[in-house]
């Protein structure tokens, strides 16, 4: 029993209706609905939010289909689940974590350039200038994370144990109190980074601009993204460099929920939903080369009434191929 993984792109399908934005609180968010899927996309879009002008793009619109999503359009799966039901099932939680068991991986990286186009394509250093010291996920949804972090990371101060927290911030939800030697934080505004207690150190770097990350081959134990991956438009790049920088056997954890800047996010994230996101994720780590075949964990504390919570996890192999 495996899933079959595939595109496909059908300009002509009506727009039934657009995202919407969501302030929470102090959490700047845009929600994306769950089961989201592709349509048509659109010219010379241009518009201004926060001062930014939007890139002149052709790009997905996110659609709200009953049932429908990436993986009932695109995904098919020899067995019990198939088409539509699996999708439903994959509301529910602990559903998510089926969607990368035994996948038959087409041949090439199954994405196009303009999948991971976002529909502001201004500097991401320009919008990310001002600090921003709130947290973009609800607090179960923080605590559920730090309890998994609890659950798989080394020991507190461990000996020669070195943790990147990739697009990090002022905060990395790892446990209470928790240290090693080295934890380096990487993000894109220095004051939040400054403000992080958990780091030892920490470099301002745009991945979008360098994927290539500034460390020496098997130099990490650890490293970590929390509700960022969405915003990476050279994935494959960056997930090669975190294989070279991992030690073997070392542990890359992307977490992620269905709140995002959705101006910044890739188009094949907005366009998409949930269990999707899984697959996308998945599908990073298969084609970058040098790790284990990924697998999905549902940490959601509360399904339906507070923030979707999951993970997509891989380890480095251990013997190169």
């Amino acid at each position: 029993m495996a899933f079959r993984f595939g595109l496909l792109h059908n300009p002509k399908t009506p727009i039934l209706a657009v995202a919407v934005h969501r302030t929470s609180g102090t959490r700047p968010s845009f929600w994306v609905p769950a089961g989201a899927c592709a349509c048509g996309g659109f010219s010379k879009a241009q518009a201004k939010l926060n001062g930014s002008r939007f890139a002149t793009a052709r790009r997905r619109l996110v659609i709200g289909v009953g049932g429908a999503s990436f993986l009932s359009l695109f995904v098919g799966m020899d067995g019990e689940f198939g088409g539509k039901r699996f999708v439903a099932s994959a509301r529910q939680k602990g559903a998510v974590e089926e969607v990368l068991k035994n996948v038959d991986w087409p041949e090439q990286f199954p994405f196009k350039e303009e999948d991971f186009q976002r529909f502001d394509e201004s500097s991401d250093s320009v919008f990310y200038d001002a600090p921003r010291f709130v947290t973009h996920i609800d607090d179960p949804a923080i605590a559920a994370l730090t309890k998994y972090y609890s659950e798989v990371l080394p020991p507190s101060n461990t000996p020669g144990v070195s943790i990147l927290d990739m697009c990090s911030s002022w905060v990395s939800h790892y446990p209470k109190g928790y240290k090693q030697d080295r934890i380096v934080g990487m993000g894109m505004n220095e004051e939040e980074l400054k403000r992080n207690p958990i780091l030892t150190e920490y470099i301002v770097q745009d991945l979008n601009v360098e994927p290539k990350l500034p460390f020496d081959d098997n130099s990490f134990d650890v490293i970590t993204n929390v509700v960022s991956v969405d915003y990476l438009t050279k994935p494959l790049d960056v997930f090669k460099e975190m294989s070279r920088i991992l030690k073997p056997g070392g542990l890359a954890i992307m977490s992620f929920s269905n709140r995002c800047f959705f101006t910044k996010a890739i188009s094949i994230w907005t366009s998409t939903g949930d269990a999707d996101h899984v697959m996308i994720v998945g599908s990073y780590f298969h084609y970058a080369g040098g790790f284990e075949p990924p697998q999905a964990v549902d940490i959601s504390p509360n399904p339906g009434r507070s923030d979707p919570m999951y993970i997509v996890f891989s380890r480095k192999a251990s013997i190169e191929a």
